[in-house]
């Protein structure tokens, strides 16, 4: 099984994290032809990215070696990878073919938990109600010094 490109030599795959992801490595196997992916390009948390996006600068972009076998792994900054919640992969070309195809997308890291904040339900006082403030009667006490 594999993905491949409808007509132009283009993939990208948007990855939703359920936590927070330290990414260390990715590995991507394809054909050992031309359809094999030449480049990738990785962008991190940027939620439905769509090809309108791609233009942007990428965090990280790798040239790739074809690997029908899966045993190049390409070693991301971790530095810029550390807390990953989304991440998009962008194939820009191959090795010449019209189509693309890829077999496996790997990922090595470390997964968190989310930190997340959930909605909090308070009530604020615009002005103080005297009702909700009772005090026991307080007598007035006057101190003389003779």
């Amino acid at each position: 099984q594999f993905v491949e490109s409808d007509d132009e030599e283009e993939l990208l795959f948007n990855i939703p994290f359920t936590g927070n992801v330290k990414l260390k490595g990715v590995i991507v196997m394809g054909e050992d032809d031309s359809t094999h992916p030449a480049e990738m390009r990785l962008f991190r948390n940027i939620p439905h990215m769509s090809f309108d996006d791609v233009g942007r600068e990428p965090d990280q972009t790798f040239s790739l070696n074809r690997d029908p076998t899966g045993e190049l792994e390409y070693p991301t900054k971790i530095a810029r990878f550390s807390n990953v919640y989304h991440l998009s992969i962008h194939f820009p070309k191959n090795f010449g073919a019209e189509t693309m195809k890829i077999f496996y997308i790997g990922l090595k890291g470390e997964w968190t938990e989310a930190h997340r904040h959930e909605v909090t339900i308070c009530n604020y006082e615009a002005s103080a109600n005297p009702a909700d403030h009772k005090l026991e009667q307080i007598t007035p006490q006057t101190h003389f010094i003779s």
